[in-house]
């Protein structure tokens, strides 16, 4: 399994668990980035950065990912991508997108886009907090013990 991280807007915290999880486990963990992101000094965890524009670190992701890999990321249409090729995709808050549940995600955004460009205002998600980072280590450490037994 790899670890791959769609690092623009992945929370600092939960970095750092990425970070101490890919070390603990000698797993290869990669950040991918339009911006520098700094990586503690590792032999599995690197940093790649790509092109700006407009999905084209996600597109990165999707064309690097392979069945069993993992993906962390808030964007639900890069975690479709993901499933729909054979990985585990984990957004920062703990959410686990399946197979089973992707397509509901899925719907559930484009309502959301569909209702602000109405005008219709939805509310933003509350900042990440300590419960948040905790739910997302647990979800991370119930995928990689799976992976660990395979």
């Amino acid at each position: 399994m790899h670890i791959w991280v769609d690092a623009d807007a992945c929370p600092k915290a939960i970095k750092q668990v990425l970070f101490k999880a890919a070390e603990r486990l000698a797993m290869p963990l990669t950040l991918v980035a339009n911006q520098y992101i700094a990586t503690p000094p590792s032999r599995v965890i690197k940093s790649v950065q790509v092109a700006q524009g407009f999905d084209v670190a996600d597109n990165a992701i999707v064309e690097c990912v392979t069945e069993g890999d993992l993906v962390i990321t808030a964007d639900i249409p890069l975690a479709a991508d993901v499933v729909t090729k054979g990985g585990t995709a984990l957004n920062p808050r703990g959410t686990h997108y399946t197979p089973e549940n992707i397509k509901d995600y899925l719907q559930r955004r484009n309502r959301a886009e569909e209702m602000r460009a109405a005008g219709v205002v939805g509310s933003s998600p509350a900042a990440l907090d300590k419960k948040d980072v905790q739910a997302f280590a647990n979800a991370l450490d119930r995928i990689l013990a799976r992976s660990v037994k395979r």
